[in-house]
């Protein structure tokens, strides 16, 4: 059983910085393809961050790319999201998700189906 614990969220003001962490147990968790997604109030949860299962590839959404970085650490089992020149628009619930397809050699996927594992969110909140 994979779990995921996210961390990080808060308050912050237009132009701020928050860094959410997603801290991932289960003995195979490190070999799975990782994302951040979100989802605002009466929105539908959105893709935000993805990285490979080696770490060697990113993908962002158009909305945040150049702002937020995605990274996991050396042993692979917590995954980052840096997030820089906050906006309200990025005000959300985000969620850590793990996608055990990348055992298969799939890619990694925006899609929100792709991934079975969902952690419980963190509040992001920017002010204007």
């Amino acid at each position: 059983q994979v779990q995921l614990v996210e961390s990080g969220g808060g308050l912050v003001q237009t132009g701020g910085s928050l860094r959410l962490s997603c801290a991932a147990s289960g003995r195979t968790v490190s070999s799975y393809h990782m994302g951040w997604f979100r989802q605002a109030p009466g929105k539908e949860r959105e893709f935000v961050a993805a990285i490979s299962w080696s770490g060697g590839s990113t993908y962002y959404a158009d909305s945040v790319k150049g702002r937020f970085t995605i990274s996991r650490d050396s042993a692979k089992i917590t995954v980052y999201l840096q997030m820089n020149s906050l906006k309200p628009e990025d005000t959300a619930v985000y969620y850590c998700a793990a996608d055990p397809s990348s055992s298969l050699g799939t890619i990694v996927s925006v899609r929100v189906s792709r991934y079975r594992y969902w952690g419980q969110g963190t509040q992001v909140t920017v002010s204007s």
